[in-house]
């Protein structure tokens, strides 16, 4: 498997970045890391291991990233709306700098698909609803679509706007809805078992449906919040909805 690591210094989080890239060819999948990973952690869980028969083929071609939750919503020594303004930066990173290094190693019509799990499904979900013009569909495992879990009891107007449970039910803009519902990949999976929230899933599924934005929900029943479940989860939907 080719595997290759970039590194550049981050405008809009004044601070290194690294990606790291597996494969040759395909649609990307741009991985966002769990809590306060780093963009190496799938590939020590074994999770690239497990994509690798279809990264070796040419299907897909997959770019992991940092988060910088240690540095917004996991810092309890912050104040909280600088955590928010971090949150913000981080969205932009993603959408004006990753977003185009994927194109610019790939090509300007590749199909670019994001994934998380855990944290990173939040984070997942709200970069693909707030630029589903540049990022194609989602896959979220194991997510809560609430930031205020994360959030120890703040509230601002970015807080909500980072929070698609909060803001999806109030989206009425057309450009947006029409973008969002012409993807044919948003995939919200979780298991039902322990340390799992599916009750949490299932109300931000409904409040999808009530705009109108298909998408693929499914509840493992019995499977953990834990990695086993998305060892065995992401390839299950690679595999099987692409």
């Amino acid at each position: 498997m080719q595997r290759e690591i970039t590194s550049w210094h981050s405008p809009s989080l004044n601070k290194e970045m690294p990606v790291v890239t597996y494969g040759h060819y395909g649609f990307a999948l741009l991985l966002v890391p769990t809590a306060a990973a780093d963009y190496l952690e799938y590939e020590r869980f074994k999770l690239i291991d497990a994509l690798a028969p279809f990264i070796d083929a040419g299907k897909m071609k997959v770019y992991s990233i940092n988060s910088i939750n240690k540095e917004s919503w996991l810092n309890n020594e912050m104040y909280p709306p600088h955590k928010a303004i971090r949150q913000n930066e981080f969205n932009s990173y993603v959408h004006n700098e990753v977003i185009p290094f994927i194109r610019n190693t790939a090509s300007n019509e590749t199909i670019i698909y994001i994934c998380g799990a855990s944290f990173g499904a939040l984070h997942a979900m709200n970069l693909f609803l707030k630029r589903p013009d540049i990022i194609n569909g989602v896959i979220s495992m194991s997510g809560v679509y609430d930031l205020t879990e994360y959030t120890k009891g703040f509230w601002d107007d970015q807080v909500y706007f980072n929070s698609p449970i909060h803001y999806i039910p109030a989206l009425t803009d057309k450009w947006y809805l029409d973008k969002i519902r012409a993807s044919h990949h948003i995939h919200i999976y979780t298991g039902g078992g322990a340390y799992e929230d599916p009750d949490a899933n299932r109300r931000f599924s409904q409040a999808l449906w009530d705009k109108g934005i298909w998408h693929d929900f499914s509840i493992w029943e019995g499977w953990t919040h834990d990695w086993p479940t998305w060892l065995n989860m992401l390839p299950y939907i690679i595999q099987n909805k692409f």
